[in-house]
């Protein structure tokens, strides 16, 4: 079904952990604490946000329609950045009005400067420059919370206080909020990407406290996602693939490969069919979070996979005279399935966070063992192809001298 050269056999299987961004938002969701209080001021309310371990606190003032707001969170890096601030559109990081903390570079103060981020941001196409916030911002400022040191430090708590005026009569405000590892000199470079990370938005009920937080695939889903997956598109089909590439030319198998490459790729096309859909009940439960690339490739296999499955029943007989051209179909098709399979278990590693974990340091050593067996049984066919073609070409030539002989014998 799925016939692939030697080096296309690269596959290995990966129980992908657990998101860890995801469960740690999970859990600051669950047992998340907030505080009215901070050393400045006393605010009326607070919520626990959903991810990152962040935490809003808050005063209304109904009547010139303020909102006087504390947002703390965490740095995870010493040169990094944490950002807080609102959309007056949508929970989106795109259109939202931030103040991002972080050191000054030339004093080691900490700033909290204004950004607007526009479409241009995703991009990232040019720096991201500090500009004056288009609302009505009457003050704002950044302190560290509860450090002996005035520096920033690998999980120090930083405070973003913000007056804002809001639109009268509107309480159901969309904030959002992230971290990054480094600030290119007053410029925030990019965030990681992991769920919890791209998740970071709500709408608050400023009245209320209610919140709608957009929700993140739980743990056991992303891990039976990522393992059906990586078992299946990184293992089961490459493994079928080798099976008709390096048994069928042995006559001693008979028909045995066919069952055997038959059996293997079904088995793998369904825990395959299951780890995508797995990934489109996520996607459905996520709709904050997007991995564009991550989902077009896991499409891209699926339908290669799905025509392959198909074209079994479509085959022609040996001596149909279209037989060749649904052979040269069936290969490049799944040839397709097995790069797109293999090349999205890396993206799903990037996904997960695990970009430099041992699961994917433990994925590579068995790769890279695949590929050096693979390169040596394609030597191997290859060494025992020369071989018989040059057993043919001196047979050929001796049948020849026999012919030559008998023709000078006649005369």
């Amino acid at each position: 079904m799925w016939p692939a050269r030697g080096l296309l056999l690269v596959a290995v299987a990966v129980a992908i952990a657990a998101l860890p961004g995801g469960a740690e938002a999970a859990a600051a969701a669950t047992a998340g604490r907030c505080t009215t209080s901070t050393p400045t001021k006393t605010y009326d309310k607070c919520i626990a946000l959903p991810t990152q371990g962040a935490t809003l606190a808050w005063t209304y003032d109904a009547a010139n329609a303020t909102l006087d707001a504390a947002f703390t969170g965490t740095f995870i890096s010493p040169s990094g950045w944490v950002a807080w601030g609102v959309n007056a559109d949508a929970p989106a990081m795109t259109g939202a009005r931030v103040l991002a903390a972080f050191s000054d570079p030339s004093n080691g103060a900490l700033l909290a400067l204004p950004f607007l981020l526009s479409p241009d941001v995703k991009l990232q196409s040019s720096p991201l420059v500090s500009r004056p916030l288009d609302i009505p911002l009457l003050a704002s400022s950044a302190s560290l919370v509860s450090s002996s040191s005035r520096t920033v430090r690998d999980g120090a708590k930083v405070t973003i206080a913000a007056t804002i005026r809001l639109s009268p009569n509107r309480t159901r405000v969309h904030f959002v909020w992230n971290r990054g590892l480094y600030v290119q000199g007053y410029s925030p470079t990019i965030h990681p990407t992991d769920a919890s990370d791209l998740a970071s938005h709500a709408t608050v009920d400023i009245l209320t406290t209610a919140t709608e937080a957009s929700p993140i695939a739980s743990a056991t889903l992303q891990w039976l996602h990522g393992s059906l997956n990586a078992l299946s598109w990184g293992l089961l089909l490459p493994v079928g693939a080798a099976v008709a590439r390096y048994l069928r030319p042995c006559a001693s198998t008979g028909p045995a490969w066919f069952y055997a490459h038959a059996a293997v790729q079904a088995a793998g096309y369904s825990l395959g069919a299951a780890g995508f859909a797995l990934g489109l009940v996520m996607g459905s439960a996520s709709p904050g979070v997007t991995y564009k690339l991550h989902r077009g490739l896991g499409i891209a296999a699926a339908t290669a996979g799905s025509l392959q499955t198909l074209a079994m029943f479509f085959r022609p007989k040996t001596t149909n005279r279209y037989r060749k051209y649904w052979k040269s179909y069936h290969h490049l098709v799944g040839y397709g399935c097995v790069v797109v399979g293999v090349v999205n278990v890396f993206q799903g590693f990037e996904v997960m966070g695990l970009g430099a974990s041992y699961w994917k340091l433990g994925y590579c050593l068995a790769l890279a063992t695949l590929i050096g067996a693979c390169v040596a049984l394609e030597v191997n066919a290859w060494v025992v192809f020369c071989r018989r073609q040059q057993e043919e070409k001196l047979m050929r030539r001796e049948v020849e001298d026999v012919v030559v002989k008998d023709r000078a014998a006649a005369f």
